[in-house]
């Protein structure tokens, strides 16, 4: 049976102060313990994808390479540089990481009808939860970007500063893409509690509900943690290594530890959002009743955590980087669109539905306005794709390879301009050698 919003809440806010000092110990653990892993995994995929061997010295099979590297940072010495606001030099990295801690506090490992017992308290499986707790995760997440700007800006040096000041355009761009695919979420479920949210998931999860809303948010999650192939703010074509150049040692390890820290809790995001949150996927819960029970639903929910870092580890091992004007692109000129129409067209399906429309006139009233406008589309952009006049084409056409400001191919029919070369010096060093009155076999 579905529980109302207020009943769900109801369940907050009655633990005491050692079980809920648990709760958040558990929580910090399991992000630390989560990007350990994360880490190792990642070098090994990675290497497997590239056919290399990845680490295998630490430990068995290389299992504690992410041990052995944070030891390795802690050791190395830890340099100031002369030019930086040393307060807020020290203070960016901790600025960057505490809100990635601080974001996981909602998210529910099981159902919250206080279903598990912890020496002998009934608790729900979730920290806390809020009637705004997607809000909040936004609201935490937006200041976790101040870090990344505030290092880049408190070094004192200019590469570092650029690649804060991407990051801040970066995080503006797809934080509104973001935002917009949690609104659609909103529409269908009717709360922005989290553990609402997924008792909203039954049966169908929302990811096959809105599939657009889904794909908008993995791509800004990829954009929003500055993972490859959107790691424009470090860079290291142009950037040498981005915000954090001037770092090192345990400043350092707390940025690397907010990016991991970042894709944990996004992933936990998109699984409780759209991937049914704690509940069992459909095969299983389908013959096994008791897969949404007990201490069980913890470890669907770390299932699904995992494969979104595995798809996360993918992404790097295939994509190659994108140009930043292509990346802004992408958030600006695709993905807000997108969700801006995507979302009318959920709120208009919600609203006739519970008007009581049945699907083929929900279809008729909001389908064919959208195929409408697809097909316009579609006209004025074979319109635009026309053929160019036949003497830009031509061999004796003029070519111009810096059209646009990047260097571009000659297209077929237009030849490259003969490329001015010096006279040959042949004839002149062997007049040096033989003399201007002699010839080679005098």
């Amino acid at each position: 049976m579905m529980l109302s919003a207020y009943e769900t809440l109801g369940f907050f806010g009655r633990d005491p102060w050692w079980l809920v000092l648990l709760k958040a110990v558990f929580c910090f653990a399991f992000l630390v313990l989560t990007v350990l892993i994360a880490i190792v995994w990642e070098r090994k995929v990675v290497a497997w994808m590239q056919l290399r061997i990845g680490p295998n010295r630490h430990g068995p099979w290389g299992m504690l390479q992410s041990l052995a590297d944070g030891i390795k940072l802690a050791l190395k010495e830890d340099l100031v540089v002369k030019n930086a606001d040393k307060v807020v030099y020290v203070l960016a990295p901790v600025v960057s990481a505490i809100p990635a801690f601080m974001a996981f506090a909602v998210i529910p490992f099981g159902p919250a009808d206080n279903q598990v017992s912890v020496f002998g308290t009934r608790t729900p499986m979730q920290l806390t939860d809020l009637p705004i707790a997607l809000l909040y995760i936004l609201a935490v997440a937006s200041v976790g970007i101040y870090g990344i700007v505030l290092a880049g800006w408190s070094s004192g040096s200019t590469y570092p500063l650029l690649g804060g000041l991407r990051s801040a355009a970066q995080m503006v761009s797809y934080e509104i893409a973001m935002g917009l695919s949690f609104a659609a979420v909103f529409i269908y479920s009717g709360s922005m509690s989290t553990s609402e949210i997924v008792v909203s998931q039954q049966p169908t999860w929302f990811a096959v509900l809105l599939p657009v809303s889904f794909i908008v948010y993995v791509i800004a999650m990829v954009g929003e943690t500055n993972r490859a192939p959107f790691d424009l703010p470090e860079a290291e074509g142009e950037l040498v290594g981005g915000f954090n150049t001037e770092y090192s040692s345990l400043k350092f390890a707390m940025f690397m530890l907010a990016e991991y820290v970042n894709m944990v809790t996004v992933s936990a995001v998109a699984a409780t959002l759209f991937l049914g949150g704690w509940r069992a996927p459909w095969p299983i819960s389908t013959f096994w009743a008791g897969a949404n029970h007990g201490w069980w639903p913890m470890l669907w929910i770390v299932i699904k955590i995992q494969l979104l870092l595995f798809f996360f580890i993918w992404l790097r091992g295939t994509l190659p980087r994108l140009r930043y004007d292509q990346f802004m692109k992408l958030g600006w000129k695709v993905l807000i669109p997108v969700s801006l129409v995507w979302l009318v067209m959920v709120a208009s399906v919600r609203a006739l539905r519970n008007e009581g429309y049945d699907f083929g006139q929900v279809v008729l009233y909001v389908g064919a306005p959208i195929g409408a406008i697809l097909l316009l589309a579609l006209v004025r952009d074979v319109i635009r794709r026309r053929p160019e006049p036949e003497e830009s084409t031509q061999a004796g056409g003029e070519f111009d390879p810096m059209t646009g400001g990047y260097p571009v191919p000659p297209l077929p029919g237009q030849q490259l301009p003969p490329v001015p070369r010096r006279r040959s010096r042949a004839p002149q060093l062997q007049d040096a050698l033989n003399g201007p009155d002699h010839s080679e076999g005098s």
